[in-house]
């Protein structure tokens, strides 16, 4: 009997498709559930190939996503993709406590008719409860998530041109929230009641969210992104995009790079984070933030966390979704280290192994 109750959940792939790369984690739990980094890796994307989270170029993305899974060297084939929020329409709603599943999928068909612009047959609907109704004693609340089908048929069928099988579909904010949790957990006063400013920048947009507790108090997208940084090498020193990417990620510039072009960068992206909080303050009752955490790409740049702190006034780190994991001897730790902030959400994609 012994063996049924310590049985692990069926081993997941996270895979987070950015416009810029693509993101694989797998986690598991050791003998005393520790979580444990079995394997990440990273491969890039060509830009263009994805285009506000459309995939542009279904063959050179498929054929990307399998160069990451053998680079990873995993045996794995089931996976959790994401959808970016701007492909899903999300609502909570409370409901009466005591349904059975069946009668809430009703109730929930018929509430989503009022908030989704599109016929309930062009879209995949799910949902979930979410617990007690803080409001209304005797009542659960519910999230409801949807988005158009071809959106997540697009999603399946990349993983599955990649010979994986798609097990979840969630959503990119979601996800980086729930690798984001463990972090918050470890600020002091185990994070309650802290607010926590996320900022994940990509290549093209940086998404804000701040979260309290277990709510999301505000969220934001800005147009704004490590590929401008590439923009700026480009111009300053006249190589190709290509030349100027990869450059950017071997560290590989000439002398001037620190005084010319990096550190303007990171405080024009200082500037923006500050920008993003005013309106966070503006638009609700808070007027601080208690941490700020970076996440992607552009994160661990020199300079950027003390540069944030300086315009915003408040503590700031770049984030490492796998602190206070095991690593896994597959992993190659030095780089893993450097890239870490880029795994947020594929590392909150693995963890959903554990919520299944």
């Amino acid at each position: 009997m012994g063996s049924l109750f310590s049985r692990q959940s069926a081993p997941l792939l996270g895979i987070d498709i950015s416009s810029s790369s693509v993101k694989l984690v797998e986690l598991g739990r050791d003998k005393a559930g520790t979580l444990v980094l079995e394997r990440c890796a990273i491969e890039p994307l060509e830009r263009g190939w994805i285009t506000d989270g459309n995939i542009e170029k279904f063959d050179e993305v498929a054929e990307a996503l399998r160069r990451v899974v053998k680079k990873s060297g995993t045996k794995t084939k089931n996976v959790a993709l994401a959808l970016p929020s701007s492909a899903v329409i999300t609502k909570r709603i409370t409901l009466p406590g005591g349904m059975t599943e069946q009668e809430l999928e009703v109730q929930v068909e018929s509430e989503a008719n009022q908030y989704i612009p599109f016929s309930l047959d062009e879209v995949s609907l799910d949902f979930c409860v979410i617990g007690p109704s803080k409001n209304a004693p005797g009542d659960v609340e519910v999230l409801i998530a949807a988005s158009r089908k071809e959106k997540v048929q697009d999603r399946q069928g990349l993983a599955e041109a990649a010979g994986l099988k798609p097990i979840v579909v969630d959503v990119e904010s979601h996800a980086a929230r729930l690798a984001a949790g463990r972090l918050i957990e470890a600020l002091p006063n185990s994070g309650v009641d802290a607010v926590v400013a996320l900022f994940e920048v990509g290549a093209l947009t940086t998404s804000m969210q701040v979260l309290r507790n277990d709510d999301v108090l505000y969220d934001r997208d800005q147009a704004f992104g490590g590929a401008q940084l590439t923009q700026l090498i480009v111009r300053q020193y006249g190589f190709s995009q290509e030349e100027a990417e990869s450059k950017k990620r071997n560290g590989d510039l000439p002398e001037d790079y620190q005084s010319a072009v990096l550190r303007p960068f990171v405080d024009s992206m200082a500037q923006e984070v500050a920008r993003a909080l005013q309106f966070f303050f503006s638009s609700t009752p808070y007027n601080r933030v208690d941490h700020i955490m970076l996440a992607g790409g552009s994160a661990p740049l020199p300079g950027l966390t003390e540069a944030v702190t300086q315009h915003t006034g408040s503590a700031c780190s770049a984030i490492n979704p796998f602190e206070g994991m095991e690593i896994g001897g597959a992993v190659r730790l030095k780089k893993m280290v450097r890239e870490a902030p880029s795994y947020l959400t594929s590392c909150g994609l693995a963890m959903r192994r554990f919520l299944q």
